[in-house]
């Protein structure tokens, strides 16, 4: 029999970690997390993956409009910057006094939330 995960799934990166770019349009650009959705396994990057939108307007009076704002990446795409050096570097986890935080494997150093 199969067993059901409801778990929902842990991302390398968090509101206000600034990321880097790995792959696209946007390959190379720096921006920080504004919204995580784990369960999509995607985020949305300050200044990154802008898209337009055409908004209708809702009664005779107002106008229509056209916003440009930013759409969400896969998580995967992008790589978190460290905060004290400013280098791309990948993330681990680990238990210290019974507590789980994130560490960086370029320098082993916990990275403070």
């Amino acid at each position: 029999m199969r067993r059901k995960h409801n778990k929902i799934p842990k991302l390398h990166v968090k509101k206000g970690d600034t990321v880097i770019i790995l792959s696209g349009k946007d390959k190379g650009k720096t921006g920080k997390v504004l919204k995580v959705f784990p369960k999509k396994r995607k985020v949305i990057v300050e200044g990154v993956n802008l898209v337009v939108k055409r908004i209708k307007p809702n009664s005779p009076q107002e106008q229509g409009r056209i916003e440009t704002l930013e759409a969400p990446i896969y998580a995967c795409k992008v790589q978190l910057v460290h905060p004290k050096t400013g280098v791309p570097t990948r993330i681990g986890r680990k238990l210290v006094d019974g507590k789980w935080v994130r560490y960086t494997k370029k320098e082993p150093e916990v990275i403070l939330d």
